[in-house]
This record gives structure tokens, C-alpha cells and sequence, in this order.
């Protein structure tokens, strides 16, 4: 078989790819190596579990519940909240691991499981592996070690999350939101409650949309892989800015006055900005994914901006700000990283600074989002291929190469295999959007042929 673990996390439809008896499971073995990892050593282990509003989400949770208290862990459950919520709430209170139901910018059918180490941070490869490795040797017949009597762990509600973490984010704003109207897209997700109470204390006017969320329609037709609506509400409304998160508000994208969409390089770009006039910006550098658009790239170079570039996903980000004490990263799809303030990318903290910045400096967000000019790219997923072999086709190999010849020194070709979905995406950068487009819509016809 295949990883259970993706970039980011465990994911498939839920009650089908991902069932409530593989929650337990897997939650079980996270207990079972985080103890040996010496995480647990010398008192009781505590985990902090959360989700986003998906109704699948319900079934799940419990069943996260029932298997870290069967290992002896106290279970607090803080309900519907975002990731980056569930990571903060895991260091700020102590606990030894924390759990996230979600399956993101997904369709509601999908869900996916997130698991978070001591402090609020994503657990490292090794770890994830040898959590699946626990997992699969029980399900080949290896018993557990079940606590019984006092051992056994115990659930309880902690309502007291949502507070925490609106008042963490408050606490890091820089100038408050006065004067400002801001329209949010909570794509009916986990952000629905947190992100219009932080926006609407910092001092903002707020417009909601995509905030009444029922179990069955997040991110349909909203929220930051659908921002039509969010343009209109923002022009109608005659706002300032519009923000939008994803279905776990891990991530950002914004839309100036005008509707215009502000993606997550350009957010980076004017956070950059902002930090490094407040001495915040560490070694003047910003971390990005090979997916930025080279005109991030060139806006960077020309204000004095180094740029780290790491593989796609935001997790190789997090390393690589990690390992060199950087403070500011993140990816075009707007997920964004302030390490500082926050272990993974955090929407609403996003939306917020991003809203300080144009607060603080009086002027449009077109305005400061014109700091760097976006090269025409295009991207084309291509789905019902075997993405295993993305690597090791010599008929893609020679169709890529055929293609950056044709591209030369003003463009460049990035194929690789989703990490949380059954896709290969297709990217594609030109100086010309017509050129871009013919490449890709070639690029994606060898990889149906080679990978079909």
C-alpha cells in the first residue's frame, strides 16, 4: 500500500477512504510513538482535539477521542476551530500532542486527520512513519498496551479555546483596524465564529459571507478557492479589502477595492515589507515554494529581500524557517507562516496584518500589492493519472524538456504530484499568458498519455 500520510496529514473521503475505525487507529498509535518518543515522559499525556464543521467531522472527532483516551490520554475538545487554533491552543496549554479533523480546501465528502507534536508543531516525517507503521502492525494482529481502571483517559469540553486564541491574535496586531471596511469569506468553515470577532475587536467595519456553516456546505462555492463571490461583496459593498480562507483557515487570499484578487506571493511581498520596517524580517529573508511566481522573485531582489525557495508544501517552509530562525514564509495558494506568532499558516492572523499594514500606511491594498508585478502562469491539474510516476517517465521527461526549450529564459515548467490529491499539476510561467496557456494545455495532454 501506498503512505497513509500526505503533506498534510491523512485524508480521503470520509466514511470510506477514511473511516472512523482508522481515526481510532491512527490515533491510538500517535499516543503509542509520541510516548516513546519520550514526549509523555513523567506525567499524565494531554492531547487537544478540534475540527472543522464538516458533518463527518462529528463521527470522527469521537472516534479521535475514544482512541487517545483507551491509550491514557485526557482528551480536552474545543469543538469547531481553526488549524492553526488547534496548534496554538496545543503549546499554549501544555499539551503533549494536538489533533485536527480537517480536510481543508477540500469537497465536503472529504475529510482528513492532522496531528500536531508538543508545542503545536507538525510531527516530522520520521514520525509520521513510524505512526503508520504502529498503526498497520495492530491491524495485522499486534495488540495494544490498554490502560484500565484510573489509567484510562478522560474527555472534556474546553469552550474556553475560542477566547484564547481571538485574544492571541489581537495581542500581535501592530496598530488596530480603525476606519477600515473588510469583507470576509469564511467558506462556511472553521473560521466562521473566530475571524469576524478578531476582525470586528481590532476595529474593522466587517461584511460576512460564507459564515453560516450546516455540516454540508463548506467551501461550496466559497471561501478562497472561489473568490467570484468575495469580488462582488467586496465592490458592492464598497470595501476596503475582502479576505477569504479555506475550509480550516490555514490560509489567506485577499481582493483589493477594486475585486481584484491579491494572491498569497503578493500577500508575502507586502508582509515582507512591513516586517522589515519594524526590524521583525530575520536576516532580511523571506521563504517561498518553487511555485512563486518569478515576479515575487524579482519584486524581493529589488527592495534587498533575500528569497529561500524550498519543494512545494507549506511544511517544507516551516523546516526550512525552522532550521535557520527565519520569520516570515509561505505559498502562492496563501498560506502564509509567521513564525513568531504561530507554529503553521495561519489565515485570520494573516488577514489581519495584512489589514494592519493598510491601516498603518494609508494606502490602497492594490496600491501596496503593486510592489511586485505576477508573471502570466498557468496551472492545470490533471486528474485519473498514476502521479507515482511523475519522476520516472521518459515520455514526460522529454515532453518537459521539449517545453522549456520552447520557453527558453523567460519562462519555466513545474510538473508534480499532488500531495493531497489523486492529481499531477501542471504549472507553467511565460512572459506571454497565450504561450503559457498552449505549453500547459500540452503539458497536460502528454501527462494524460504517459501517466493515464
Amino acid at each position: 500500500m501506498g503512505r497513509l500520510f500526505g503533506t498534510d496529514g491523512v485524508r480521503g473521503v470520509a466514511n470510506a477512504d477514511l473511516t472512523a475505525e482508522m481515526a481510532l487507529g491512527l490515533s491510538v498509535a500517535a499516543a503509542h510513538v509520541l510516548a516513546e518518543a519520550g514526549t509523555f515522559a513523567g506525567h499524565r499525556p494531554k492531547a487537544v482535539v478540534g475540527r472543522d464543521p464538516r458533518a463527518s467531522g462529528e463521527f470522527l472527532e469521537a472516534a479521535v477521542a475514544a482512541g487517545l483516551a483507551s491509550a491514557g490520554v485526557d482528551v480536552l475538545m474545543v469543538g469547531v476551530l481553526p488549524t492553526p487554533a488547534v496548534a496554538h491552543l496545543t503549546g499554549a496549554l501544555g499539551a503533549d500532542l494536538g489533533v485536527m479533523l480537517s480536510a481543508s480546501h477540500n469537497a465536503m465528502p472529504d475529510n482528513g486527520i492532522k496531528f500536531f507534536a508538543r508545542g503545536g508543531h507538525k510531527l516530522a516525517d520520521e514520525l509520521e512513519d513510524r505512526i503508520e507503521a504502529v498503526y498497520e502492525s495492530h491491524r495485522h494482529g499486534e495488540p495494544w498496551e490498554r490502560p484500565t481502571g484510573a489509567g484510562v483517559g478522560r474527555l472534556r469540553p474546553y469552550d474556553e479555546g475560542f477566547e484564547q486564541y481571538v485574544g492571541h491574535l489581537l495581542s500581535v496586531l501592530p496598530n488596530r483596524l480603525d476606519g477600515l471596511k473588510i469583507v470576509l469569506d469564511e467558506a462556511h468553515g472553521a473560521a466562521s465564529g473566530v475571524s469576524p470577532e478578531a476582525f470586528t475587536r481590532a476595529g474593522a467595519q466587517v461584511v460576512t459571507i460564507g459564515a453560516e456553516p450546516d455540516g454540508l456546505n463548506i467551501n461550496d462555492g466559497c471561501g478562497s478557492t472561489h473568490l467570484g463571490r468575495l469580488k462582488a461583496a467586496v465592490v458592492e459593498h464598497g470595501a476596503d479589502l475582502g479576505i477569504a480562507h479555506d475550509g480550516d483557515a490555514d490560509r489567506c487570499l485577499a481582493v483589493d477595492h477594486t475585486g481584484e484578487e491579491v494572491d498569497g506571493d503578493q500577500i508575502l511581498a507586502v508582509l515582507a515589507l512591513a516586517m522589515r520596517e519594524r526590524s521583525e524580517l530575520r536576516a532580511d529573508t523571506v521563504v517561498a515554494t518553487v511555485m512563486s511566481n518569478l515576479g515575487f522573485k524579482l519584486a524581493m531582489e529589488k527592495a534587498g529581500i533575500h528569497l529561500v525557495q524550498t519543494a512545494v508544501g507549506d511544511r517544507y517552509v516551516l523546516e526550512e524557517m525552522k532550521q535557520h530562525g527565519f520569520a516570515l514564509g509561505g505559498e502562492q495558494s496563501g498560506h502564509v507562516i509567521i513564525l513568531d506568532h504561530a507554529t503553521t499558516g495561519d489565515g485570520t492572523l494573516t488577514g489581519l496584518l495584512l489589514a494592519a499594514r493598510v491601516a498603518q500606511s494609508g494606502r490602497s491594498l492594490r496600491e501596496l500589492a503593486s510592489v511586485m508585478e505576477r508573471l502570466p502562469q498557468v496551472l492545470v491539474n490533471v486528474p485519473d493519472v498514476d502521479k507515482s510516476r511523475v519522476r520516472t517517465s521518459a515520455d514526460l521527461a522529454a515532453a518537459v524538456s521539449e517545453a522549456e526549450r520552447e520557453l527558453g529564459s523567460t519562462g519555466r515548467v513545474l510538473l508534480r504530484p499532488s500531495g493531497t490529491e489523486p492529481l499531477v499539476r501542471v504549472m507553467v510561467e511565460a512572459a506571454d499568458i497565450e504561450q503559457a496557456r498552449s505549453v500547459a494545455g500540452r503539458l497536460a495532454d502528454a501527462v494524460k498519455s504517459a501517466l493515464g
